[in-house]
């Protein structure tokens, strides 16, 4: 999991450069270094063997230095070691050890420790933000499957106010974790059909949970599953074909929508009427034209037919049934009504009209 950054908007406004993050194992890194120490070990030893005669052995009988003993004095050199029984006599060989050992010696250490003290450190605190992220995880929104459906999705429950820290993505992929992560959310990565990678999700804690693979027995699988860690989580379930919206409500799913109809339907009516395609397309899409949206019912609009009001209304629920604008139940509102309305989409969804912002609603009303 990576952190999770701030508005993606923010970097762009600012004209920062933001390149993405190289992600590799640690023990990778720690052997690329552990080469590059190496590397400057066998170095250091070629280079004071073919400088011999400017060194001398101060302890043994030949003063000469060997091969054996340009590998001891590299090694207790760079260690910083240093017990002096070899020694550069020469003023190259000085030279040599001012301007390119010591150097050599100090990128040797910080190698060695710093590698050591940055595995230790980055695996601490990815533990640390782990723990923190998964105790304010409570009443959140997971989304199996980052495909198209799950990125439009998650862009619509945004849109609408929800906090990016707010969802978790369930999938298997490398690419959907990738586009996940661009999009500054937190990735579960594993198959949604697995209790434990659900609960490494916080499925048991979670107030939604939108189901989007691309196979329906998938996505009958995973309902099931998400059902039984969660019995009160509100399941929102995607199908291709018709047919398996049934076995999808037995398996748990709350909502379900059948994509492959919903698609159709809206090919259809283009064919039809342009016109008419054009206006269904204008009321899915989002931030511009036409929004659909609910909002609660306002004191003022208590005991009004639904065609009077301002507001376009399509639909009425009440007590959570929902009815439609014609319908005699709800021929005049009442006290708790929610409206299901048209509107213009730079309005906020759940807000009353411009205008009435001050208003209570009937349902805070005494």
């Amino acid at each position: 999991m990576t952190e999770q950054p701030r508005d993606p908007t923010e970097g762009r406004e600012r004209g920062t450069i933001s390149l993405p993050e190289p992600v590799r194992s640690p023990w990778f890194e720690l052997s690329r270094r552990l080469l590059a120490a190496l590397a400057i070990l066998v170095g250091t030893v070629l280079l004071v063997y073919l400088d011999r005669k400017g060194y001398r052995d101060g302890t043994g009988p030949d003063p000469g230095i060997s091969l054996i003993d340009a590998i001891y004095y590299t090694t207790v050199t760079l260690s910083t070691t240093g017990y002096g029984d070899i020694s550069p006599v020469t003023d190259s060989a000085r030279l040599i050890n001012a301007f390119v050992i010591t150097p050599a010696r100090i990128a040797f250490l910080v190698l060695l420790i710093g590698t050591t003290i940055e595995v230790l450190a980055s695996q601490g605190r990815e533990m640390f933000r782990v723990a923190r992220w998964r105790n304010k995880m409570d009443h959140h929104v997971v989304v199996i499957g980052y495909g198209t459906k799950g990125r439009s999705a998650v862009q619509t429950l945004l849109n609408n106010g929800l906090q990016r820290e707010a969802i978790v993505v369930v999938d298997p992929s490398e690419v959907a974790m990738q586009d996940a992560h661009a999009d500054g959310l937190a990735v579960v990565s594993g198959d949604a059909t697995r209790r434990g990678v659900l609960r490494r999700a916080g499925v048991a804690d979670a107030e939604q949970v939108i189901i989007t693979t691309d196979r329906d027995d998938s996505n009958v699988l995973a309902t099931l599953t998400v059902r039984q860690l969660n019995p009160d989580a509100y399941i929102v379930t995607a199908v291709r074909e018709h047919e398996n919206s049934p076995l999808m409500r037995q398996s748990g799913a709350d909502s379900v929508i059948t994509s492959s109809d919903a698609v159709g339907r809206l090919l259809g009516l283009s064919s039809v009427s342009p016109t008419l395609g054009t206006v269904m397309e204008d009321l899915l899409s989002y931030g511009d034209g036409l929004e659909v949206a609910e909002r609660e019912l306002l004191v003022s609009e208590v005991g009004r037919q639904p065609q009077s009001l301002p507001d376009q209304v399509i639909s009425v629920v009440r007590d959570e049934k929902v009815y439609r604008y014609f319908d005699p139940v709800v021929s005049q509102l009442a006290r708790g009504d929610r409206l299901i309305v048209v509107r213009p989409a730079k309005e906020l969804p759940w807000a009353p009209r411009p205008g009435t912002h001050n208003e209570d609603a009937a349902t805070d009303a005494e």
